[in-house]
């Protein structure tokens, strides 16, 4: 062999896989140029996902250049992660890559004790559809006008850790609130929704309902609402509503300082109290446990129930949610509140599975451990009574 006849140079084409850097943002704004045109990331987003502590970004590298990528988000305080964009270079499909990428984005689920994977596909991506479904996914919904050019996307989901699968029967009419403070009027208006299908909700009475509900003052800001304000606007709205909490007397007292605002509280409570004894609303004087919400919904009523938010956003705020389903491991929640500035749809404050233990610890509010829910159920029918 000449030794002074020039060598061929092969490169390895066997893909690598990594975390994403910020050295990469270059790579991956091209990426997402050749894959996309319409519904891009922009470089502020891709950068604020390499950042976040609530995403997972993953790349595929091959001959040293950048052929893939898949995003996870990770919503805080919950069992639910979202594959929230994958892309694949068009000269490097159909070589597995998507295929590890999604396993590295649910192992990187599984690390955090995610229990679910969801995604959302265009309803004319076969080619995607047809991936995730071999890979275990099912489909669980459809969101309408979903894309930039109005397209719909099917709703996928994957247990990622082997439980009892959710037996999702409640087809929940979706409803985000409009302001900080009405998370309870939100939930309600769900919970209506989803018993009368004739119902509409609407973000003027969502106000109403506030107006109705509020407790005047809380924590900060403006006052949100009470299991009796909202019980009463249930009542009134013609459904059958059921208190539970665990002691008597004016809430959210330990929330307020002044003097005069603590005597409001109380005032607004004694009226709530006199309203309800003119109603048929049953008062329990007990923790709305588990068991209670897993028989409830099984005769097709709802709850709403008051959390801590500290296990969300450590803010030790309280705050209205409502219960989708419960089954041995976990109860699933709608939450009104949706948390834009982490990219959050939504879609991905439906269905929220929550492990129970940790449910348990999150509907505990303050320091004298308030647990509070409001049964909804429909009201029955009254037939007349025929002449002889």
């Amino acid at each position: 062999m000449n030794k002074n006849q020039p060598q061929t140079v092969i490169r390895s084409l066997a893909p690598h896989y990594r975390e994403a850097h910020m050295e990469d943002l270059d790579e991956l704004v091209e990426l997402e140029e050749s894959c996309f045109t319409t519904d891009r990331l922009s470089r502020r987003s891709f950068r604020h996902m390499i950042k976040s502590e609530s995403a997972s970004v993953v790349l595929c590298e091959m001959d040293e250049k950048l052929c893939g990528y898949a995003i996870t988000l990770f919503h805080r305080g919950t069992s639910l992660a979202r594959l929230y964009s994958i892309a694949i270079a068009p000269e490097s499909r159909g070589k597995g890559v998507a295929r590890a990428l999604m396993d590295m984005a649910e192992q990187s689920a599984i690390s955090r004790r995610c229990i679910f994977m969801r995604l959302e596909v265009r309803t004319d991506n076969q080619e995607a559809i047809g991936l995730y479904k071999k890979l275990g996914y099912r489909q669980f919904g459809v969101y309408h006008d979903y894309y930039e050019d109005h397209r719909d996307a099917y709703r996928f989901q994957k247990q990622i850790i082997r439980f009892a699968p959710l037996n999702q029967t409640l087809q929940i009419p979706y409803y985000s609130q409009s302001t900080d403070f009405t998370c309870g009027p939100a939930s309600l208006m769900m919970a209506m929704a989803t018993l009368n299908t004739e119902y509409i909700p609407r973000n003027w009475e969502e106000i109403q309902i506030w107006r109705e509900a509020t407790t005047i003052f809380m924590t900060s800001g403006h006052g949100g609402c009470g299991p009796h304000g909202l019980a009463l606007a249930a009542h009134k709205r013609g459904f059958n509503a059921e208190i539970y909490v665990n002691y008597e007397g004016p809430l959210f007292l330990e929330g307020v300082r002044r003097t005069e605002k603590k005597e409001v509280l109380k005032l607004v409570h004694k009226d709530f109290m006199h309203q309800l004894d003119e109603t048929d609303v049953v008062i329990h004087n007990t923790v709305l446990t588990q068991e209670i919400l897993e028989r409830e919904i099984k005769q097709g009523k709802l709850a709403l129930v008051l959390i801590s938010t500290y296990h969300f956003d450590q803010k030790k705020a309280p705050h209205w949610v409502m219960i989708s389903a419960v089954d041995s491991d976990f109860v699933y929640i709608h939450d009104p509140d949706v948390d834009e500035e982490s990219h959050r749809l939504a879609i991905d404050n439906q269905y929220i599975p929550i492990a129970r233990a940790q449910f348990d610890r999150m509907s505990q509010f303050g320091q004298n451990r308030l647990r509070t829910g409001v049964i909804i159920s429909q009201r029955p029918k009254r037939t007349r009574r025929k002449n002889a």
